[in-house]
């Protein structure tokens, strides 16, 4: 058996609680991971207020990334062994002392990086690279918008953006966050309470590609702020999933509206995105060019108080558990 924390029914951060589970097994081309670190985002506080229901598959308990060394091979693994110290994706389940997961969702640690470190890098590293590079085809010298600068998205997509020579504009809630947004190498992070960023974005020709979570009336200003030709990635929607919008600007500019979400793809296109990440990211990371910013850390048990901040909207990069 092993501790971890579930959902023992659909509501706020108080609904997490401490449990025994069996501790689990690989599966054909699964590893198990002991774990040392888990970290905390969004989709685990959908899942806690049963709004984001996991996969048939998949575990019940929350946590969708983590880092921990290996302890088993499930059949016809290869590339792995036990010991090895790996940070990966997880179907779920995260918030636990072992998990299992598909072995080509897992990435070794990179260089000079700790477990802490590195259990805020897959799902925030997988979301962005899929979306902002592979689905959004941001190229160097264009434009990019993202809102929610300072969330652990937002601080990876500053940064890899900026990495890959890109033009960043962001958006966020406070001068503090702004002023981080900008030292991560954003430039120009817009007080959404003090200004207008279709004002800005217009004012500079438009976004050529904007990243957004925000939703609802954010779409038709997102709309606004494109120049023509522009696109627009959904990957949240944290003010609502439904508005009026009329197309005739998007017909008219040539607008490219698309979104994703991470969890429901499938293994294969999730190996598809690891291996990306580990020829064009994993070098930046290794290197120093890029790192996860750090909020705050809780122990395992102290998930509920990681969730309240979370959702506070306080914080600044990623939240992490102290699992092992």
């Amino acid at each position: 058996m092993m501790n971890a924390v579930e959902i023992t029914a659909p509501g706020g951060p108080d609904v997490l609680q401490h449990t025994k589970r069996p501790r689990p097994v690989a599966r054909p081309g699964d590893v198990v991971i002991k774990l040392a670190y888990a970290g905390v985002n969004r989709p685990d506080a959908l899942q806690r207020a049963g709004l984001y229901a996991p996969p048939p598959t998949a575990s019940d308990l929350p946590g969708l990334e983590a880092a921990g060394e290996i302890v088993e091979l499930g059949a016809g693994v290869s590339g792995w062994k036990p010991g090895d110290q790996v940070c990966a994706l997880l179907p779920g389940g995260g918030y636990a002392e072992y998990v299992a997961t598909p072995a080509a969702h897992c990435l070794p640690v990179p260089d000079g990086m700790d477990l802490k470190q590195a259990a805020c890098l897959p799902e925030t590293y997988f979301t962005v690279w899929s979306n902002v590079f592979m689905r959004g085809g941001l190229k160097a010298g264009e434009r990019f918008l993202l809102h929610g600068g300072s969330s652990g998205i937002g601080t990876t997509a500053i940064q890899l953006a900026n990495a890959f020579g890109a033009r960043v504009f962001t958006t966020a809630g406070s001068d503090a966050k702004c002023k981080v947004c900008s030292e991560l190498g954003a430039e120009r992070a817009i007080n959404y309470h003090d200004e207008d960023f279709v004002e800005v974005l217009r004012a500079t020709g438009g976004a050529d590609l904007i990243l957004d979570m925000v939703g609802g009336a954010y779409l038709p200003r997102n709309i606004k702020s494109l120049a023509d030709d522009g696109r627009l990635v959904q990957i949240a929607f944290l003010t609502g999933s439904k508005i009026e919008l009329n197309f005739a600007q998007v017909m008219m500019r040539r607008l490219t509206i698309t979104g994703s979400t991470l969890r429901p793809q499938s293994d294969l296109a999730k190996a598809d995105i690891a291996t990306a990440l580990l020829r064009e990211v994993w070098p930046l990371l290794a290197s120093g060019r890029v790192a996860p910013v750090m909020d705050q850390e809780f122990a395992l048990a102290d998930a509920a108080k990681a969730h309240a901040r979370l959702e506070s909207g306080d914080h600044i990069g990623k939240i992490v558990l102290k699992v092992g």
